[in-house]
Parts: C-alpha cells; sequence; structure tokens
C-alpha cells in the first residue's frame, strides 16, 4: 500500500476560520494532515516573525484524529515551529488557507497566508496557498472540490525548486475550471480614513481600494474576472533580476572598484 503524503496546513486567518476547515476537509483523506495556525488572525503580516515576544503552542481537539496546534504568532511562525518543534520529519508539502479575500496581482507580496508557504520554500518543501476573491461571502463550498485534483497534481508533478503555487478562486457564480497564470500587476492602495480621539488629536484607519493597472490577459487578476481559477507559480529562490545583474556587473564594478 503507497504511503499518504504528508501535508501541512497554515493559514492567516486563524485557527478557527471557515477556509482553514474547508482546506482540511479537502485533504484530509487524501494525506497525512497536520494543522498549524495563528491563535488569532494575522491578515497582512506577509513573511513577518515573531522576535520581540515569546511564542506559546498549545494542541487543537481536532476531528478524525488530525494533529493540531495553534500559535500566538504569524504565518511564519507558524510554519517555523511547526517543522523545528513539531513535526518529526518535514511534511511533502505546506498548503496555507483558504484565505478570505483575494491574493491576486502584488498582493501577494503582503499576504500572511502567502507568507507561509513561503517559509516552506525557504526550507525546500514545496507549497500551495488557496483564497478566495470575495472577501464579504466567501463561497469555500464552490472552490473545494478543485483543491484535492490541484494537490495531486502538484505532489506527482512537482513544481521547481524555490517556486510556489498561488491559487485564487473567482467569487462568480460558477467557476469555470482553473488555468495557470502569470501574476497581474494590480493591488490594493491605501485609502486613509482620519478620525478625532476624544483627546483632540488625530488617528487613521488605513484602509484600501483596489488600484486598477492594465492587465495581461494571462494574468490572475483577468482569469479571476472571467470565472477562472487562477494558479501561478512564484519564483523565490532566486530574487536577483539576473539580465540587468550580467548586463551591468562589469560597467558597475569598474566605477567602483
Amino acid at each position: 500500500m503507497q504511503k499518504k503524503p504528508t501535508i501541512l496546513i497554515t493559514n492567516d486567518d486563524g485557527i478557527m476560520a471557515p477556509g482553514l476547515k474547508h482546506l482540511w476537509e479537502a485533504i484530509v483523506d487524501i494525506a497525512d494532515v497536520y494543522i498549524v495556525a495563528p491563535s488569532t488572525e494575522q491578515s497582512g503580516v506577509g513573511l513577518s516573525i515573531t522576535i520581540r515576544n515569546p511564542i506559546q503552542i498549545l494542541p487543537v481537539v481536532w476531528e478524525k484524529a488530525t494533529q493540531a496546534w495553534t500559535v500566538t504568532g504569524t504565518p511564519a511562525d507558524c510554519v517555523r515551529l511547526g517543522m523545528s518543534v513539531l513535526l518529526d520529519t518535514p511534511p511533502d508539502l505546506i498548503v496555507s488557507g483558504i484565505n478570505r479575500g483575494a491574493n491576486s496581482g502584488r498582493n501577494v507580496l503582503y499576504s500572511g497566508t502567502i507568507g507561509g508557504v513561503i517559509e516552506g520554500i525557504l526550507r525546500d518543501v514545496p507549497g500551495i496557498a488557496f483564497s478566495c476573491v470575495d472577501f464579504a461571502n466567501p463561497d469555500y463550498k464552490k472552490a473545494t472540490p478543485l483543491i484535492a485534483p490541484l494537490v495531486k497534481h502538484i505532489l506527482e508533478h512537482p513544481l521547481p525548486k524555490g517556486v510556489l503555487l498561488n491559487v485564487n478562486f473567482p467569487d462568480t457564480e460558477e467557476i469555470l475550471g482553473i488555468k495557470f497564470a502569470r501574476q497581474g500587476r494590480g493591488f490594493w492602495i491605501e485609502s486613509p480614513d482620519k478620525r478625532l480621539h476624544p483627546e483632540g488629536h488625530a488617528y487613521y484607519w488605513l484602509g484600501g481600494k483596489w488600484h486598477e493597472q492594465i492587465e495581461d490577459e494571462e494574468s490572475d487578476v483577468h482569469l479571476l474576472k472571467q470565472g477562472f481559477a487562477a494558479a501561478v507559480p512564484i519564483q523565490i529562490n532566486e530574487l536577483t533580476d539576473l539580465s540587468h545583474f550580467y548586463k551591468r556587473k562589469e560597467h558597475f564594478n569598474k566605477a567602483f572598484n
């Protein structure tokens, strides 16, 4: 009998988030699943880690004898502690989500959902981040049938080393399918809401509004609007702009050496 893959689940919406429960339900029968998730919502923390406060790890009772823990930290903290403290061996895959709200376009740079997966990539463990575009009322049940086939596909056809897969599900009435996509250019820009404290000084809720860009027809932002789920391979193993490096290296070095 073939051994089931080991999968670590995390998220940034917190251990009690419905999206995490739906993600677990989608893969629990195809893998040996472990859950390590933040004790509170950690949206927008990106790849941040906790270094100024101690971190607590507490066990959580879960269904089907799944081992689960909550961590008083960020998604990156969860993966770090999951791999260095809680699991005896590295998982075969890390999956994160299902996030409430889109992580399409350049919002990937802010996402705690994706931050947890990146932390695994840095340790040579592949990963997939899942998000639903609809923030107000995400339909996780509509998205979950696509998750197990996608996870199986990535396990059978691994991504290159240093590459994660960022998957977003559209908020359209029907999901027309799932397409390999390139990262879009749009992102949430600040929309500060100024308020006055009773003592008289101003304070702000940062807020946000979508900053539209001209999008490629193969971008995740464009495909999501058409009703497709979009899967973007994101490279974080080599962040250097190599074309610029080789083009300018000799000129730069001569200028300063």
